[in-house]
């Protein structure tokens, strides 16, 4: 009789712990099913598949970027993108740079409304980029403005005459090549320099003029190139308000009926990765798979870095130094 209670005993807690794994296990079903579903649906707004808002980010020095020019021209055809965001913190960078991003912003607004939500600092050719769109939000203290164009080179003449070295040259004309870093800048090379610089920062007068609605003239130091608080900025109406992100939703949400509570969804330009893939959809990639984003990101761009030269007119602010 003690052998089969025992038996009994045994048979009872063997059920009792196949009844514990058989929930555990159900469980665990049931919570995979709740992130894949979950992670499908975070794919699915970043490859373009679910309504939500598109947010790029301009960043570093702006240089004449044709796949960032791109991805704006996609996203502008993508009817699940409602809206764009653009989130610059930028110094600015090479004119021509500044000009082609402007017009593809430009364009991007005649599809869908655009708004440029300032970071740190959004000054020179960054702040040009943003005239483009269609609401430009700043905080108090982003340093913006700079208006201006620059041409700036080396001079090193003195310095070769100290290590005795001289550079022969024979040119087609006195103003090819000039302005040199091998010879001190004449009147003629200087005139020139001048004329370009000024054609230049008329342009980009013009555009703030244009797209501001505003005379130059008529805000201090605008033509001087000075850079400016947000919140004067905001007074001079260099940009249109004075907030964040959530500030740019609600406008978005108030003046242009973009559905509330609509997702933001970061998007990059494609990298050279071989397989076709953009940078926000390797992120959800790496969220669904459970990677480092990083990770992911050496593995698809092969880790390689790019250097940052910058070539000929650039609208670009920094701090003198003395």
């Amino acid at each position: 009789m003690s052998l089969q209670a025992d038996i009994l005993v045994d048979r009872r807690r063997l059920k009792r712990r196949l009844a514990f794994w058989r929930l555990a296990a159900i469980a665990l079903v049931l919570s995979l099913i709740t992130v894949l579903v979950f992670q499908v649906d975070e794919l699915a707004i970043a490859a373009g598949l679910r309504p939500h808002i598109a947010r790029v980010n301009v960043t570093g020095i702006i240089q004449d970027n044709r796949e960032q020019q791109k991805l704006l021209r996609e996203l502008a055809k993508n009817d699940q993108v409602k809206a764009i965001i653009l989130s610059i913190n930028s110094p600015g960078g090479t004119t021509t740079g500044g000009e082609s991003l402007y017009e593809a912003i430009l364009e991007a607004t005649e599809k869908k409304p655009v708004v440029a939500v300032f970071g740190t600092m959004a000054t020179s050719a960054a702040y040009l980029i943003a005239l483009a769109s269609d609401h430009i939000v700043a905080r108090a203290n982003t340093i913006t403005g700079s208006v201006g164009v620059i041409f700036q080179w080396a001079e090193v003449t003195e310095l070769m005459k100290t290590i005795g070295v001289k550079v022969e040259e024979i040119k087609s004309g006195k103003l090819k090549a000039t302005p040199s870093p091998f010879q001190p800048l004449d009147e003629a090379g200087k005139k020139l320099t001048e004329e370009m610089v000024q054609e230049s920062q008329a342009w980009f007068l013009g555009l703030v003029a244009e797209r501001r609605a505003l005379t130059p003239e008529t805000v201090p130091g605008l033509k001087d190139g000075r850079i400016f608080s947000g919140r004067r900025a905001a007074e001079l109406k260099l940009i249109d308000q004075v907030g964040g992100e959530q500030t740019a939703v609600k406008w978005l949400e108030k003046e242009r009926s973009i559905e509330p509570d609509l997702k933001i969804i970061d998007w990059e330009p494609a990298e050279d990765d071989g397989l076709g893939l953009s940078s926000s959809l390797a992120r959800a990639l790496a969220r669904a798979s459970g990677l480092a984003p990083q990770f992911v990101q050496t593995l698809l761009s092969g880790g390689g870095q790019n250097s940052v030269q910058l070539d000929g007119l650039v609208s670009l602010w920094h701090p003198s130094v003395e």
